[in-house]
């Protein structure tokens, strides 16, 4: 005890309390709660095993048209720098493997799983450059102002979309698609990296909040039902017009054969 309070007496015995104190709370924090450096080596390790095996897929279902390295050949585009976003749209939407090259590739059922899909956008990444993946908030419809919303796409996306998104003919064989089967995530990724015959609509033409709210007029209008019965696809009143025109002449002429068709029953004498 005489030794324990001679040493409390040094002037230098506080200092060490303290320290001692800090080296005992690092200690227990540290084994209660991750360190940035843990996270970020373990998202780091989750990121090269992804790219690993999006180059394995790339190698697999890819590699024959765009080539070796992704530098592209005749048949097609180089995909370095075109960023994880452009990779995600075209493999969800089942656009890329392509089967048929042509002037527009259909949307069709995706070869690859969600998980396969991150791991090829992962590994295109890699390679340099490019949009990456808008987050869940940045393309969910319920924060975004459909009115705006609306607005922006009459402007910018109704002339070749239609003004509620049923997609239109365009030249060359091209076409715009329909909007009806586009998740909020897809329309955000089309806009950010305008596949095929689209133009890009990056963050200086539209912002992220005027995407979300296009992405708010879209979800909005598709959903809306149709008073009047069968919407003919919303394709507008021009081609609206022209069935209901030739369906009701067609009905006329339909009925008007019939009517001078019948013939006159005889009258029998009594």
């Amino acid at each position: 005890m005489k030794w324990i309070t001679a040493w409390r007496r040094r002037p230098w015995a506080g200092y060490a309390v303290v320290l001692a104190a800090l080296a005992i709370i690092g200690v227990a924090y540290a084994g209660v709660s991750p360190s940035s450096d843990r996270a970020q080596a373990a998202a780091a390790a989750a990121s090269d095993q992804d790219v690993a095996k999006g180059k394995q897929l790339f190698n697999q279902a890819c590699s024959s048209c765009h080539g070796a390295n992704a530098e592209g050949t005749k048949n097609a585009p180089s995909l370095l720098g075109v960023g994880a976003a452009s990779v995600d749209f075209q493999v969800s939407t089942g656009r890329m493997p392509a089967m048929n090259l042509g002037a527009q590739i259909p949307r069709k059922k995706p070869v690859f799983n969600e998980e396969q899909t991150r791991q090829l956008a992962a590994y295109i990444a890699s390679l340099g450059g490019g949009p990456e993946v808008p987050s869940k908030d940045q393309v969910n419809p319920d924060t975004g102002d459909a009115a705006m919303g609306g607005r922006l796409f009459r402007a910018n996306c109704a002339q070749c979309h239609n003004f509620a998104g049923s997609g239109g003919a365009l030249t060359g064989g091209k076409y715009a698609p329909p909007l009806t089967k586009a998740t909020p995530q897809q329309i955000y990724e089309a806009m950010l990296t305008g596949p095929q015959a689209m133009p890009v609509f990056n963050d200086t033409t539209l912002t992220p909040e005027q995407k979300r709210a296009i992405i708010a007029y879209v979800t909005q209008t598709r959903a809306e039902p149709n008073p009047g019965g069968n919407g003919l696809g919303r394709v507008g009143p021009v081609a609206e017009g022209l069935v209901g025109w030739l369906v009701g002449l067609g009905l006329i002429i339909i009925a008007a054969m019939w009517i001078t068709a019948r013939k006159p029953k005889k009258k029998h004498n009594v």
